[in-house]
């Protein structure tokens, strides 16, 4: 049980160090040092804005779901004894 906890926490965590990489580094490279060059809009975005920051999370989003659906698996706690006494 330790184990695949372990293992879905480095999952996350690599998403996540990835996630960030790519927003921060995309953001610094296409949204500053734009002397006077004109602003292009992606769905009412400024599409820095949008390809750096909006479509990773959407991503993000749909990688939580793959995440949550398929990749986490469900342990047996054991079986569960039945106390007259709890009713």
């Amino acid at each position: 049980m330790v184990r695949d906890c372990r293992r879905e926490t480095a999952v996350v965590a690599v998403i996540a160090l990835v996630a960030m990489a790519y927003s921060v580094g995309y953001c610094a490279l296409f949204g500053y040092g734009r002397a006077g060059e004109p602003i292009h809009f992606v769905l009412g975005f400024p599409s820095w804005v949008f390809w750096g920051i909006v479509a990773p999370w959407g991503v993000c989003v749909l990688i939580a779901g793959w995440f949550s659906w398929r990749f986490m698996s469900d342990e047996e706690l054991g079986a569960v004894s039945e106390d007259a006494d709890d009713a």
